[in-house]
């Protein structure tokens, strides 16, 4: 299975269109999406392009290949507008005998993981900054963020296939970071 990995659109058009682009070139199984889609919050800038509902439609378009857990940013109101669930505070997915824990991060985080036993993954988004950690109970993977990335790191997204996780540059869909997970 191929999973393409993203977080933190923050009502971006400009950059939701750049994920979209990539998603159909990647053409993964699904479209996993950690959280914060719609607006940008009150300790962020305004990202480029910032149109909601452009990126209301984008994400609609594509509602059936979607997954999404809510992120700090959700409000129920988001949930009137995008036809796909987006409320769930968490995921599990199954890959390969490992739980693929999906969240935000604003809950249960690297430092306040849910429980996991080793070999498993924890996938969250929130901090903006692509990392991949490994701890004595499970390794903590953040994509980065779509629209608002931190510490100098690009706009990105992750490709999780056959164990291998790279992160890739939406500005010019390059790797600039791989890890083997299993």
């Amino acid at each position: 299975m191929k999973l393409m990995i993203a977080s933190d659109i923050h009502g971006s058009a400009h950059w939701c269109k750049k994920l979209l682009d990539a998603y159909r070139k990647e053409q993964p199984d699904k479209l996993l999406l950690l959280g914060d889609l719609l607006y940008h919050g009150p300790r962020n800038d305004l990202p480029d392009g910032y149109a909601p509902k452009e990126v209301i439609a984008i994400l609609n378009d594509v509602k059936t290949h979607l997954l999404c857990v809510r992120g700090n940013c959700e409000a129920e109101v988001d949930q009137m507008v995008l036809q796909f669930p987006v409320m769930a505070d968490y995921c599990a997915l199954f890959e390969n005998g490992h739980t693929l824990y999906l969240t935000h991060g604003h809950l249960h985080g690297e430092t306040n993981p849910p429980p996991l036993m080793p070999g498993d993954m924890l996938l969250c988004g929130h901090t903006h900054i692509p990392c991949c950690h490994r701890h004595e109970h499970f390794t903590y993977l953040n994509p980065g963020s779509v629209s608002i990335p931190k510490e100098n790191s690009p706009h990105s997204y992750a490709v999780l296939k056959n164990g291998i996780m790279q992160w890739k540059s939406l500005e010019d869909e390059k790797v600039y970071m791989q890890e083997t997970l299993w």
